[in-house]
């Protein structure tokens, strides 16, 4: 009897040692989930400064278009947002936790973001409402296309931090519409700056190079994290010291539309490889996507304009298209067991998207209309001159 009663306790003890140990693991892994979302949220807000006052703030070089460039941020934010959610509520996408869809949302955003720069300044702020509306669902096939590899033609695609389907996709589909939204009188109407809107374009600068790492590391497990952020940064001060030389070299002196956006190319070019890359290579990167930016912006954009027949207001080929494609193909030297045919593919099957896609959405656009009042908050905002 006593053996029995001691076996019996034995198997107590050893059921009651496994139920604690699976309630300790179960409690565990809860905190560590929550640990990851307040992580992800903090990103998620990084991200948001970004969008708004980065992006934003970035595109009131344009003298006398500040408050209507910062106006249509905010609308194509904020229409981005929920048209992204409800679009990823149709069960053919994968279930995700509500911070992290927040997050692909935003990348959405910025890639529209990006578009809205190349027609920055030509179309009426309804007109971005409709490019939102339109953007979004090609956006998202597209990153089901290529990201998601649902059509199981792609194959895996190096880019997390999406040099290609957020920074390449958003230039071209830019660069497309813009080709049915700009006329004549806009080709010949000059983009004036002056010293307070160059400034605040400086702002928005620094704005997303000091949150950029929270943009490329957002969805990254939590132990590529400090190596991620360490890249990012790496590449971005490469391109800003390489942004620095070039614009003198070139121009003589030093070019503020130069600075405010080439130097962020690094951020741009690294995106496709920062959680596989070493610090040299960052750096290297960051170096290259720099000199490439600013000899886009001092040498070729006037030359891509002519032979486009379109205006890039925010020069978002030179920017997020050339430099992004090129993080894109930098991924096949960096990033170890790539397939270079998956990588190509995906930078191929963007390219035709955005192309056709930005064609497509700039003849609806201008539908609803062309006009020459253009570049100035007076025509749309009350008690400002024109």
């Amino acid at each position: 009897m006593k053996n029995y009663l001691s076996k019996l306790s034995l198997v107590a003890l050893i059921i009651a040692g496994t139920y604690i140990n699976l309630v300790a693991q179960s409690v565990e892994q809860s905190q560590i989930s929550s640990i990851l979302e307040v992580q992800q949220y903090n990103r998620a807000i990084h991200i948001m400064a970004m969008l708004l006052l980065g992006f934003g703030f970035l595109m009131v070089f344009v003298k006398k278009y500040g408050r209507s460039a910062l106006t249509a941020t905010f609308l194509l934010v904020s229409v981005s947002l929920p048209l992204y959610f409800a679009i990823k509520s149709i069960g053919v996408f994968e279930t995700r936790g509500e911070i992290e869809q927040l997050i692909l949302a935003e990348f959405g955003a910025a890639s529209l973001l990006i578009a809205a720069g190349a027609i920055l300044g030509r179309i009426k702020m309804y007109q971005y409402l409709i490019l939102g509306l339109l953007f979004i669902p090609f956006y998202i096939f597209n990153e089901l296309v290529v990201v998601d590899d649902y059509f199981n033609f792609v194959g895996k695609v190096a880019d997390t931090g999406g040099s290609i389907v957020i920074h390449a996709f958003g230039a071209i589909f830019g660069i497309s519409a813009a080709i049915s939204l700009t006329t004549k009188k806009h080709r010949e109407t000059s983009i004036l700056t002056d010293a307070v809107s160059d400034k605040f374009s400086l702002l928005g600068s620094m704005v997303l190079w000091v949150f950029w790492p929270s943009f490329c590391s957002a969805l990254v497990p939590v132990e590529a994290i400090p190596v991620s952020v360490v890249n990012v940064f790496l590449a971005l001060s490469g391109s800003t010291i390489a942004t620095y030389i070039a614009t003198v070299t070139i121009r003589g002196k030093i070019n503020a539309a130069d600075i405010a956006n080439a130097a962020l190319a690094g951020g741009v070019a690294i995106g496709a490889t920062f959680d596989h890359a070493n610090h040299f290579e960052a750096i290297v990167i960051g170096l290259i996507a720099g000199v490439i930016s600013t000899m886009g912006f001092a040498i070729f954009q006037a030359k891509q304009e002519k032979f486009h027949k379109i205006v890039d207001t925010c020069g978002v080929s030179n920017l997020h298209g050339i430099p992004g494609i090129f993080g894109g193909l930098a991924a096949i030297v960096v990033v170890d067991n790539l397939n270079p045919g998956s990588q190509l593919t995906g930078i191929a099957v963007t390219v035709i998207i955005a192309i056709i896609a930005g064609l497509f959405t700039g003849k609806i656009i201008s539908l609803f209309g062309k006009t020459d009042k253009i570049y100035n908050d007076g025509y749309e905002f009350e008690d400002v001159d024109v």
